[in-house]
């Protein structure tokens, strides 16, 4: 039986609130009628559903529906239940409303209307920004007792006119109990803890915490995703051919977890790669030394060594925001405007208006 763990944060939270909080399995759904929402354009389709931009007839309010495919009544529930307790929180996508066609009954979650339209090539500061905004997500969510589960780019909605982040995707969320044994089918191959690709049913928000660190990679080492196994046993292959082995069997001997056999004749003997190996005369704007250490703190086998959200935000690699805020005050303030308008957007823009990308979303 492998060693039992416990998130060193906000471990008790759901311990503290009532039953009905995380107890979504006897939760009441309150379904409205669709038929005040009219389908636009289809937005993405996923493995769960299919998005799409709408109006809602009675307000002309622009918005996203996120029709759902046949799946358990259970997990439908759930992503209902987290979303609704994380209604408002930051950089969260809102849950707007939930209805059913009344005909067919087939369910969909109306959610707030994000234009989902990022810039072309992030500048280091867009990397630095968005990443803290991403950040302020999870610690929330966090906090609220909720994983995510499936922290991905396409997870991501940036609207770069607006500045602005959104976490969407909260149908692999679940409820952080300790020393419950969680479903290790989570995640997409590419961003999995090594805890999921060796079967390892103790985690907890760190989890989510890997899977930022999978991001940052991808992003400031232009090579999106950073690791891409052909399947799962190879996903951890890939990855020990960075972190190395050594680390990883450190990492099961911790835990007691024992390793499939079918991993005797693939994982092989692999020494622990220096970041700066990944680095060359394309990315090292964006690989800088601040980026890279924050990098090291992220992806680490053990789970309980992994910075939490919280603990990422204080890092020095988001030292320049403080900075930059700074500065565009002074701004606002020398040429007499508010400064709560922001005079100084152009400072971090990654380029005019012609250079941003609207990107395909599933929420």
């Amino acid at each position: 039986m492998p060693v039992e763990s416990v998130s060193r944060i906000y471990a008790e939270v759901n311990e503290n609130m009532p039953m009905n909080y995380w107890d979504y399995e006897n939760h009441t759904v309150v379904w409205n009628d669709m038929d005040d929402y009219q389908l636009v354009q289809r937005l993405g389709r996923g493995k769960y559903s299919e998005v799409f931009e709408a109006v809602r007839m009675s307000t002309n309010q622009k918005c996203v529906v996120k029709v759902l495919k046949p799946v358990r009544k259970m997990k439908i529930k759930r992503e209902i239940k987290v979303l609704e307790n994380l209604r408002q929180g930051v950089n969260i996508i809102t849950l707007l409303d939930v209805v059913k066609d009344p005909v067919s009954r087939t369910p969909a979650l109306i959610f707030e209307y994000v234009n989902n339209c990022r810039p072309l090539a992030l500048t280091d500061l867009d990397v630095r920004y968005y990443l803290n905004e991403l950040l302020k997500a999870l610690d929330y969510c966090h906090s609220q007792g909720i994983m995510h589960r499936d922290v991905k780019p396409q997870n991501i909605a940036i609207d770069h006119h607006r500045r602005t982040l959104r976490l969407l995707d909260w149908g692999l969320a679940e409820f952080y109990h300790p020393k419950q044994q969680y479903n290790i089918r989570v995640a997409s191959r590419s961003f999995k803890a090594p805890e999921l690709l060796i079967n390892y049913q103790f985690y907890d928000y760190s989890l989510d915490m890997w899977s930022v660190g999978c991001v940052l990679a991808g992003i400031i080492f232009k090579k999106d995703p950073f690791f891409h196994g052909n399947d799962n046993s190879d996903q951890l292959v890939r990855i020990a051919k960075v972190l190395g082995t050594k680390g990883l069997y450190d990492y099961i001997g911790k835990y007691e977890i024992e390793l499939d056999a079918s991993f005797d004749d693939i994982l092989g003997c692999h020494s622990r790669k220096s970041w700066h190996r990944f680095t060359n005369r394309d990315n090292r704007h964006l690989a800088t030394p601040d980026a890279l250490d924050l990098l090291d703190k992220l992806l680490r086998y053990d789970h309980q060594e992994r910075l939490t959200a919280k603990e990422a935000m204080n890092h020095a690699y988001f030292s320049p925001l403080a900075e930059q805020s700074n500065m565009q005050h002074v701004c606002r303030v020398a040429s007499g405007g508010d400064a709560s308008e922001p005079c100084c957007s152009r400072m971090t823009a990654a380029g005019d208006d012609n250079t941003a990308a609207k990107e395909s979303t599933v929420y």
